[in-house]
């Protein structure tokens, strides 16, 4: 199929206050077939948060993206959408991988009249080329590095793997945001990646989240809730973080406040995930209180 560019709104009529780039994806579930990806569950998140977002993404063209048809989106059209299956019982998850979009580059960014407030690199499968970060010196430059360090095997199955150059891609952004398993809970490699860039955050499933900053670290515990399903969480944590950072310039604030709504998150499933506004704001008169 020859590939062209699109934009699902052609021009945007304000600045781009946060710009996510990955794909979103098609998760099998016994459900049937449901979106999600990082650009879908932190694009929504900052969305909910009160910033006006872009995604620029690559999809099928028969892809159902009515969910997220309140966001700005540029779409690089491809032959397939990438596809996942988990399974996932709140701790432990398996993953599979079926089909994966086209790559994006910097020749697929679009011009804004001004730079985007916040940009978030979330790739899930290996898609995104890092030096992106490189096109936007003035926003505030994030990542969800997990789809660096995945691989498929010859039976689709999801491996990890350390992310290659991973020292010299994190050097040119000013947070990040990855989850303990991404990194098969290894230490030694977390206190590498860590030093690396100004603030780094390491989830912690159901337990928390770790933020270094400034060669310290502190441990920010999750409240117990009645699990439902975690697809997501890490991204609505990670769109909850970046926003809360950029705006107070405290990664203990924001990480304490990412926690509570990534917390809450898992309470529904899927796209119901997304933090409402009550949530939202009890989450700051919490940090407040």
């Amino acid at each position: 199929m020859q590939n062209s560019n699109t934009s699902h709104q052609t021009e945007t009529s304000k600045p781009i206050d946060y710009l996510v780039i990955g794909h979103l994806t098609a998760d099998l579930t016994p459900a049937g077939v449901r979106m999600g990806g990082t650009v879908t569950f932190s694009g929504l998140t900052a969305h909910k948060l009160g910033l006006h977002v872009g995604i620029i993404s690559s999809y099928a063209e028969d892809m159902d993206i009515s969910a997220i048809n309140s966001l700005w989106i540029k779409n690089i059209k491809s032959e397939h959408t990438t596809t996942f299956k988990n399974i996932s019982d709140g701790i432990n998850r398996t993953q599979y991988l079926y089909h994966v979009a086209n790559r994006l580059t910097q020749s697929d960014l679009p011009g804004f009249t001004s730079p985007p407030k916040i940009v978030h690199l979330g790739p899930v499968a290996n898609e995104i080329d890092p030096e992106i970060m490189l096109a936007y010196p003035e926003s505030l430059k994030c990542m969800t590095p997990q789809g660096w360090f995945r691989h498929r095997d010859d039976q689709d199955r999801v491996k990890l793997a350390p992310w290659e150059n991973a020292e010299r891609y994190l050097e040119m952004a000013d947070a990040a945001v990855i989850s303990v398993e991404d990194v098969q809970k290894d230490e030694d490699y977390i206190a590498k990646l860590a030093a690396c860039i100004p603030v780094f955050v390491v989830t912690e499933n159901y337990r928390g989240a770790r933020v270094y900053w400034h060669n310290d670290a502190r441990f920010i515990s999750a409240p117990g809730v009645k699990y439902v399903d975690d697809t997501g969480a890490g991204d609505i944590f990670a769109a909850a973080f970046f926003y809360r950072y950029y705006f107070t310039k405290d990664p203990w604030e924001a990480g304490r406040f990412a926690v509570q709504l990534a917390s809450w998150s898992v309470q529904r499933a899927y796209l119901e995930s997304i933090p409402t506004h009550g949530e939202i704001e009890t989450a700051k008169m919490e940090l407040i209180g």
